[in-house]
C-alpha cells in the first residue's frame, strides 16, 4: 500500500485543462492496475497518488443527477458573467467554481487506503471541517446532505462552505471538493446550488469578515489532508 501522493498546485487554470489533465492520471493509475494483474506479487508497481489544487475562471458544472435546469442562465447569460458550462461525470447536481475558490481534485487508488467511498467522502469533509476550525469558523456536516456547513446544529441559517462530488472507477478517485474561500458569491444566484433550493451559501471572507491568504488556507488543507489519510508527501 503505497501511501504517498504527488501534490501540484496547478494555480489558476481552466477547467476542461484541468478535467484532461485529472482523467489522464486516472487512466495511467488504472492502466497500472490493470497490469498488475498479469503479474506476480513480487513484481507488481506501486500505483502513484495525486493531489491537485487550483483555482478555476467561472465555471458551472453539473454532475450526473442533476437537473440542467438547476443553472438560471441561458447561453446569453453565460457570457454576459464570463462563465463557462460543463456537464461531468461526477457524483452530485449543479455547482460554481470561481477564483478565491479552493479546489482539490484527489486522483488516489484507494487500495492504497481504504476501500470504502462512504469513508473517502467523510475524510474529504474531516479535512474542511479542521480547516475551517484552524481559522476560527466553526462547520459540520448536516445529515443527508453531502458538503460541508455553517449553522449545522441548530440550522436556522444553515450555508454551505465546501461542496463535494467524485467518482471513482476501479477505486481510484477524481474530482473532490470546493472550498469558498474569499469567492465571489454572486455567481451562486444562478444556480441552485447542488439542487437544494432552501440553504444558502457561504465563504470563509463573509463568515469572518475579512480576506483570507489564500495560500495559508491552502497549506492549512493540505496538512489537514495529509494528516487524515495518512499520507505522505
Amino acid at each position: 500500500m503505497n501511501k504517498s501522493i504527488i501534490f501540484q498546485n496547478l494555480g489558476l487554470i481552466d477547467y476542461q485543462i484541468a478535467w484532461d489533465y485529472q482523467e489522464k492520471l486516472h487512466a495511467e493509475i488504472v492502466a497500472i492496475k490493470l497490469e498488475n494483474r498479469n503479474l506476480s506479487p513480487e513484481n507488481q508497481k506501486n500505483t502513484p497518488n495525486y493531489l491537485l489544487f487550483c483555482e478555476h475562471p467561472n465555471v458551472y458544472t453539473l454532475g450526473k443527477s442533476g437537473k440542467p435546469d438547476h443553472l438560471l442562465l441561458d447561453d446569453e447569460g453565460l457570457e454576459k458573467h464570463d462563465a463557462k458550462y460543463y456537464k461531468i461525470n461526477r457524483g452530485g447536481d449543479i455547482t460554481y467554481h470561481g477564483k478565491g475558490q479552493l479546489v482539490g481534485y484527489p486522483i488516489l487508488d484507494l487500495e492504497n487506503f481504504f476501500t470504502d467511498i462512504h469513508k473517502y467522502m467523510r475524510f474529504l469533509e474531516e479535512a474542511v471541517i479542521k480547516t475551517c476550525a484552524d481559522f476560527g469558523i466553526e462547520a459540520g456536516r448536516i445529515q443527508g446532505l453531502t458538503g460541508v456547513w455553517v449553522d449545522y446544529v441548530e440550522q436556522k441559517s444553515p450555508r454551505k462552505i465546501c461542496a463535494m462530488g467524485v467518482k471513482a472507477s476501479r477505486w481510484v478517485t477524481m474530482h473532490g471538493f470546493a472550498l469558498n474561500v474569499n469567492t465571489d458569491l454572486s455567481y451562486f444566484k444562478h444556480i441552485v446550488p447542488c439542487g437544494i433550493d432552501d440553504k444558502a451559501v457561504t465563504s470563509m471572507e463573509l463568515e469572518l469578515g475579512k480576506k483570507l491568504d489564500f495560500q495559508e488556507v491552502s497549506d492549512r488543507m493540505l496538512k489537514n489532508l495529509e494528516d487524515i489519510f495518512e499520507m505522505k508527501s
